[in-house]
């Protein structure tokens, strides 16, 4: 019995301690930099219990503390202020993918698909020169396969959890995570001009199978391998530690279409 009762204490607790951090999140948000001191009379708690709470979200990485000197405290300590990081604002709603919708069918309807096209491509201009310079530095061969190992750490890098690995027919680039993923649902715009980038940062045309836009679990992308005599294909080898991933991807239930999209 005292073990079932201990339970919902604890649950209990760490939902108070929930509550009580997306408060201090709150007004660092509403407020900006706040002292832990200021932080405690605002929450009404003691100046021991909002340094917990703080420590917790700076491990967390969704606050940081910034030590400044302020003018009122003369040539005193200099005053600890603690404020939201990125992920921290990351954190609270936001309505970007609504946005980018009302701006994209606003081009879409002033200049028509192509003017969404140039849209896309301008978007993706910025993450095709990063990677390519990443490609660049991480590989002195040209294979599409080798490239296209590269590539998943730059695009992972860049927060699309990308793998690489190879199939009988060559390569195959896995995209596990979409920024745009809404966005691209309505206009496939995005994913052509994705797919054309990923093409020439390998080097080769690809082919996209699958999409998370589309409702697929993986955005999938097919590197052809390179033909020989006979019409064979040279097979790069498995990617480093992802024959795992792979073996998961293949058992995956989720259905593996095969569209090819057109290249942008």
């Amino acid at each position: 019995m005292e073990t079932s009762s201990t339970v919902p204490v604890r649950s209990s607790a760490g939902a108070d301690d929930g509550r009580t951090r997306q408060r201090v999140t709150a007004l660092l948000l509403e407020n900006g930099p706040q002292t832990a001191a200021g932080l405690a009379a605002a929450l009404g708690i003691s100046a021991a219990a909002v340094r917990r709470h703080l420590d917790a979200l700076v491990a967390a990485g969704r606050v940081e503390e910034r030590t400044t000197q302020d003018p009122h405290r003369g040539r005193g300590r200099p005053a600890r202020h603690f404020r939201l990081t990125d992920a921290g604002r990351a954190t609270f709603p936001h309505a970007y993918d609504d946005l980018a919708l009302t701006a994209l069918r606003y081009v879409s309807d002033v200049g028509g698909p192509e003017a969404v096209r140039a849209v896309a491509e301008k978007q993706l201009a910025g993450l095709e020169e990063r990677a390519s310079t990443a490609v660049a530095r991480a590989t002195a061969g040209e294979a599409p396969a080798d490239r296209a190992q590269a590539l998943a750490a730059a695009l992972t890098a860049e927060g699309y959890a990308a793998t690489a690995s190879a199939i009988r027919s060559g390569g195959q680039l896995c995209q596990h995570h979409c920024p745009v993923a809404h966005v691209a649902a309505e206009f496939p715009q995005l994913c052509e001009a994705e797919t054309a980038v990923i093409g020439r940062l390998v080097g080769t045309h690809v082919q996209r199978l699958a999409t998370i836009a589309h409702g697929d679990g993986i955005c999938t992308t097919h590197i052809p391998g390179t033909p020989v005599a006979g019409n064979r294909t040279i097979l790069a080898g498995p990617v480093p530690r992802e024959r795992q991933a792979h073996a998961r991807l293949a058992a995956s239930p989720t259905p593996q279409t095969h569209r090819e999209r057109t290249h942008a």
